[in-house]
């Protein structure tokens, strides 16, 4: 291939010298105009004609060959003018796509060369403009003109695919000539020139299985039926080559995967067509649980390999029961009833398994279905005994004596062995021992009395073990229903208590009385009332039976007097209708009341009263409680009230403060303005009043504070001394009982009688200033110079004005 492309190239050459001197010369060629002279086209604004010349040269297309190898520069072509005189005066210039890079061009004689090594698929073409100027003057001789260099192809691109490599699928069995893809290769070479872009396909690998088609790539199944289970991939070469496929083209390769995808052609089928359990199936197996799990194989996967199990035929229906395990496609036989190895010691299955999705193309040539026998084999195991029945339902009147026997029970031992079997009663079930059980054949009979009043069912269970093996036990249930006989008495239905009127008529109704009775008799109650034997002939009142278990008390006279006596028992005989018949003696209490001439009831006394209004004593009793409750907590309530009324705050406003700061926010009276105290009283001790009370607190008790007067010897009485005073005060507020529990302030400002000076307060001068003397203030040292200067200067100073 590489001796066929040199030759090719070559041949290629060739062509185009033999038409390069032709295009040079078509490229030389001078217009006739030119070589005729000029013509008038018009005339400028100044009347000068304008002259219009025609072109001297002509551009016309160059060629080059893409992909030269030579080591010289590619010759393209030469430029030449009409004017061009070869004395060097003209200089042509190149410009456009690559000029000077690419394409270069000889300024003197227009030869234009390429420089590099082309490629056309890279570009096709290059557009250049071309000039020829004044070498001296630079002024352009020929007007700018526009040429093409286009790049001749050659096959140097080989076909390539646009997938390497390509997967596809196809189903199994297909007919021949089944579409499996379409595979594509591209060729860079130009389309339009020779056949250096035409692709054609063959296949390389993949015979005899798969075909392609030449001029689309189609890839189709050669051979019918292909089974995936015999072969599943496959790996296909495509070639894809140019020129046609002709010798010296080009060529491409790819890989096409092709997996065949599968189809439900293949049945299920048994691995054998008997299985029998080598483990035998313990008779004590529970329903439910699985004895055997089988598995069928098929050929196909996915969807296709799902199968189903079914029980087409056994020798003991409805004994198995068999199901799919859709995650490993098995069938699970589990067992629906108990075993019996004494009665059947094997089992035989008839198993089918299917297709669940079978292929309606496949049908008519492939089995679809499978089938196997499976044998069961049932072990012996030493079983409990075994009760005649599931439970027991036995009956016994309420007055049978102790040791009746009131049923038996039956158990057996269901192994060949046939072990006696002992019973006995679970304790459990009779806790008070009422019931017992004969250890041999099984009869139930009575401990002790029964009492159906008291609970007319009895539930026991009775257990049967064997003698050789008493771990083996079995239970059953035994029902003991009580009958009832005639035992008890019938008796008031409630308590019974009325009043009559003192104007009462004979024969006048008081009350209805009825009857109630522990006892149940088949055919129901039937209850007679009549007056005591010992009271029929004196009684005040007669007894009516209405039929329906129910008696009218009546008046026997027409009137009662409540003064004689209020209170009448009326005993009344209550007797049933069964064998033997029982009988109770019942009192009903009718008390005397006054009443209007309608029967309305005025006068009674308590008892009466509460028993017209329905209540019982009980009622009583707890509405009488409920009142005594309520007014202990109104009691209660109103304590407490009164409690914490005494117990006002200490402080009730603002000014009351526990510090005793006065707050002076008015013109008021000023130091004497206060609730703690008197300050007078500080001033003047001796007019203390003795029953004043302390105005900071309120008092808790009724006896006055006790003060105490201070007696101070004539001597000095009007000069005391202001300790003693502050003493007897302090012991005063501490022996006081109105004084609060916390510590207050008192202020003593008390100055003493004693004073040489006496008062320097302003308050207490009762003279005008004249009239004072403060001479003696200079006798007292140094320490009230400056007050004997300031007072004893100003009345010398007056004294001399006068």
């Amino acid at each position: 291939s590489r001796t066929g492309r040199t030759i090719l190239l070559l041949l290629v050459a060739w062509a185009y010298l033999c038409s390069h001197g032709n295009g040079l010369r078509s490229l030389r060629r001078i217009t006739a105009g030119r070589q005729g002279g000029t013509g008038l086209t018009g005339q400028d604004a100044n009347g000068v004609p304008l002259k219009r010349s025609k072109r001297g040269w002509m551009w016309n297309q160059f060629f080059l060959l893409e992909e030269y190898t030579g080591l010289d520069h590619q010759y393209v072509g030469k430029l030449h003018s009409d004017g061009d005189r070869s004395d060097g005066s003209i200089r042509y210039v190149l410009s456009g796509d690559g000029a000077g890079t690419l394409f270069v061009i000889d300024e003197n004689s227009g030869d234009i060369h390429a420089t590099k090594r082309l490629d056309r698929e890279e570009k096709a073409y290059y557009t250049l403009r071309a000039k020829a100027v004044n070498r001296i003057t630079n002024t352009s001789l020929e007007g700018e003109s526009e040429f093409i260099i286009k790049i001749h192809d050659i096959n140097d691109n080989e076909p390539k695919f646009t997938k390497d490599p390509y997967f596809a699928h196809v189903p199994e069995m297909s007919p021949l000539g089944t579409v499996v893809m379409q595979v594509t290769a591209t060729d860079a070479d130009d389309p339009t020139y020779g056949n250096s872009a035409k692709v054609v396909y063959s296949i390389l690998l993949g015979q005899p299985y798969f075909s392609v088609e030449p001029n689309t790539g189609v890839i189709r199944t050669a051979l019918p039926n292909m089974d995936r289970e015999t072969k599943e991939n496959y790996v296909v070469v495509i070639q894809a080559k140019d020129m046609a496929g002709q010798m010296g083209g080009l060529s491409g390769t790819t890989t096409v995967s092709i997996t065949l995808s599968d189809v439900n052609d293949n049945p299920p089928r048994f691995p054998k067509s008997e299985f029998t359990h080598t483990r035998a199936l313990p008779e004590s197996t529970e329903p439910g649980w699985t004895v055997a799990v089988l598995r069928a194989t098929d050929a196909d996967i996915g969807r296709n390999a799902e199968m189903s199990y079914r029980i087409t035929s056994s020798d003991s229906p409805t004994m198995f029961d068999i199901s799919t395990n859709r995650s490993t496609q098995e069938g699970v036989v589990t067992l629906r009833k108990p075993l019996d190895f004494e009665k059947k010691r094997t089992h035989t299955l008839r198993i089918q398994v299917e297709n669940s999705n079978p292929d309606a193309g496949f049908l008519h040539y492939v089995a679809t279905t499978d089938e196997a026998t499976v044998k069961l084999i049932v072990e012996d195991v030493d079983e409990p005994p075994a009760f005649d029945r599931l439970s027991y339902v036995m009956e016994v009147k309420e007055d049978a004596d102790a040791g009746t026997i009131i049923g038996s029970v039956s158990a057996a031992d269901p192994d060949s062995s046939r072990s006696p079997v002992r019973y006995s009663i679970d304790r459990r079930t009779d806790m008070d021992r009422v019931f017992n059980v004969h250890p041999g054949n099984g009869s139930v009979f009575m401990l002790r009395t029964l009492d159906r009043e008291e609970n007319p069912w009895h539930n026991i269970s009775v257990i049967a073990t064997e003698f050789n093996n008493p771990r083996l036990m079995s239970r059953a249930p035994v029902y003991i229903r009580i009958l009832d006989v005639n035992d008890n008495a019938p008796t008031f239905a409630t308590y019974y208590e009325t009043f009559v009127c003192e104007n009462a008529k004979a024969n006048q109704r008081i009350q209805t009385v009825s009857a109630t009775d522990a006892d149940e008799p088949v055919g129901g109650h039937r209850f007679f009332f009549s007056l005591a034997h010992e009271a029929s002939g004196k009684a005040n009142f007669t007894i009516r039976d209405n039929k329906d278990n129910t008696a009218g008390i009546l008046t026997r006279r027409n009137s009662y007097n409540r003064l004689q006596k209020s209170t009448y028992l009326v005993p009344v005989v209550i007797s049933d209708g069964d064998f033997p018949m029982q009988s109770s003696t019942n009192t009903l209490t009718v008390r005397v009341c006054t009443c209007d001439r309608e029967g309305n009831m005025q006068l009674c006394n308590q008892e009466a009263l509460v028993l017209t209004a329905g209540l019982s004593t009980g009622a009583l009793m707890a509405i009488i409680i409920c009142v005594i409750i309520l007014l202990m907590i109104v009691v209660l309530f109103a304590a407490l009230r009164r409690q914490q009324r005494k117990k006002e705050p200490l402080i009730i406003s603002k000014e009351d403060v526990r510090d005793n700061v006065v707050s002076y926010n008015d013109e008021g009276g000023g130091e004497e303005d206060t609730q703690a105290f008197d300050i007078g009283t500080l001033r003047n001790p001796e007019a203390t009043e003795e029953s004043k009370q302390r105005r900071d607190i309120k008092p808790e008790t009724l006896h006055p504070p006790v003060r105490r007067t201070m007696f101070l010897p004539p001597a000095h009485r009007d000069n005391a001394d202001v300790r003693d005073f502050i003493n007897q005060r302090l012991q005063d507020n501490d022996q006081d009982p109105t004084a609060p529990p916390y510590d207050s302030l008192a202020t003593y400002a008390y100055e003493g009688s004693g004073s040489v000076a006496e008062s320097l307060s302003s308050l207490g001068s009762i003279t005008t200033e004249g009239e004072q003397d403060y001479n003696y203030l200079s006798e007292w040292g140094p320490r009230f110079k400056k007050l004997s200067d300031m007072y004893g200067g100003e009345d010398s100073d007056s004294c001399r004005d006068s």
